[in-house]
């Protein structure tokens, strides 16, 4: 074999695999056909979080009365705002490219395709085509924006990608998905100005969440930022000209400069002739793998978003540890299956574990502390104070079952529940555990105290 570990893709999952290969010793090379970082890092992740915090400060600048400091007529210069995106996301990509050499992995661009089991035909960008083989591959191709037929083609509509390559945002823009990828994007666009309206077919947005936490959010979305959220009702008869894009949400008629479709994610295996290599793929389009992130073919290992599993970037690292280690090393660790999930919106919104109506619907006997960041003395001193945070744990033994929170510094401050949760912590040690004063991390110890009653901060419960 010209190599003990072959990686295709070159994306969160993709590189850290081929990283962790060669530090065990393994002759690895990765085959990429695009970027080095993948989606996450190149139109995904990283790009959206810089325009995000760059809309966070233009709202900071907006509000700087609030601290004592007179600020006059702040201006928005998004080719600058896009330029710094392009830039940090430069950095980041060749720090990979330094990464992956240092460690002595071959890097081949182009696109990989199966040959058989252990063989990979790689076209170059050049157009040239050579073979290599692995004793081990590792699949780990991604997921893109999924746009369903009905949506026309038209420069007016586009999908995450187009959207964060613009080089002006529009003045008006319709958000078609109330997911966390468009409530992200809107909440960037209307914090910038723009006139944002989201349709979203289920009930409520960011469905993932408790009520009481998407509620928060909700409440941001349209009165601090001025967006619109139709839940409900598809949107239907979409047209798009040179002028705009119109559409229909149940009774209501809509018009905006641009339409972003943002309702999920697809596979990407083209090109990869699975069919040479016997890799199983179930009716969804997406790669068949177990609890190791083994496929059905000995020696071929699937992890991140190609493999259906969560759709996260953590996630597909974590898996390509595990998956290397197991392939290299024949350790047995299944699959970190307490993953936190962040959401960059304003506030922002985490949550690790079972959600409180998770916990209802499996029967369980649950008890809950929620703590106001209101109560707390650096949200206070930061102007900070939207949103709470929730802890459901077991009602008889006590064990931290999950969290959520909606809030400042939530993607932050969820890690703390993670390793709660994971650890099967109880709400009675994390309470017992000392945590630095003025901190917003104090928000859980007040949680956990208030889930027995016992909250110092607080008025006595009704």
């Amino acid at each position: 074999m010209d190599f003990d570990v072959l990686v295709i893709g070159g994306g969160p999952g993709g590189y850290p695999a081929a990283i962790r290969a060669a530090q065990l010793g393994a002759k690895t090379a990765i085959i990429e056909r695009e970027w080095l970082g993948g989606t996450c890092l190149n139109c995904g992740c990283i790009p959206t979080k810089t325009l995000i915090a760059g809309a966070e400060v233009y709202q900071k600048i907006l509000h700087a009365d609030t601290f004592g400091i007179s600020v006059d007529k702040p201006k928005i210069n998004y080719p600058a705002m896009k330029q710094r995106k392009d830039d940090v996301v430069g950095t980041l990509k060749s720090g990979i490219a330094s990464l992956l050499k240092a460690h002595g992995v071959t890097v081949f661009e182009g696109t990989g395709s199966f040959r058989d089991t252990h063989t990979i035909a790689v076209k170059g960008n050049d157009g040239a085509t050579q073979a290599i083989t692995g004793k081990n591959i590792i699949i780990a191709t991604g997921s893109t924006s999924t746009v369903p037929g009905f949506i026309p083609q038209h420069k007016r509509i586009v999908e995450s990608r187009a959207f964060l390559d613009l080089e002006e945002l529009p003045e008006s823009l319709l958000v078609l998905g109330g997911g966390y990828i468009g409530c992200e994007l809107a909440c960037m666009a209307a914090g910038l100005g723009v006139k944002v309206t989201v349709v979203e077919l289920l009930a409520d947005v960011l469905m993932l969440l408790d009520k009481d936490v998407r509620q928060v959010v909700k409440k941001n979305m349209k009165s601090a930022l001025g967006m619109t959220l139709l839940t409900g009702n598809a949107m239907e008869n979409i047209t798009a000209t040179d002028q705009g894009v119109t559409a229909t949400a149940g009774d209501k008629k809509l018009e905006a400069d641009m339409l972003l479709v943002a309702i999920g994610r697809s596979p990407v295996t083209d090109g990869l002739n699975l069919e040479a290599s016997g890799v199983a793929v179930n009716e969804h389009g997406y790669i068949e793998v177990d609890e190791l992130s083994r496929t059905n073919v000995p020696g071929i290992y699937c992890i991140g978003d190609v493999s259906g599993r969560m759709q996260l970037a953590h996630a597909a690292t974590s898996q390509a540890l595990y998956a290397v280690e197991h392939a290299l090393k024949n350790e047995e660790k299944i699959e970190e299956v307490v993953i936190p999930g962040v959401i960059f919106t304003s506030p922002e919104v985490a949550l690790v574990g079972l959600t409180e109506a998770e916990a209802k619907e499996q029967g369980l006997s649950i008890s809950t502390g929620k703590f106001h960041f209101r109560g707390m003395g650096k949200a206070l001193a930061s102007n900070e104070t939207e949103g709470f945070v929730k802890i459901i744990a077991d009602a008889g033994t006590d064990r931290i079952l999950g969290a959520q929170c909606a809030g400042p510094h939530a993607t932050d401050l969820i890690s703390e529940m993670v390793i709660a949760v994971r650890e099967e912590l109880t709400a009675e040690e994390l309470g017992n555990t000392v945590h630095a004063h003025p901190t917003f991390a104090e928000v859980w110890m007040e949680a956990a105290h208030a889930l027995h009653k016992a909250c110092i901060h607080a008025p006595p419960a009704r």
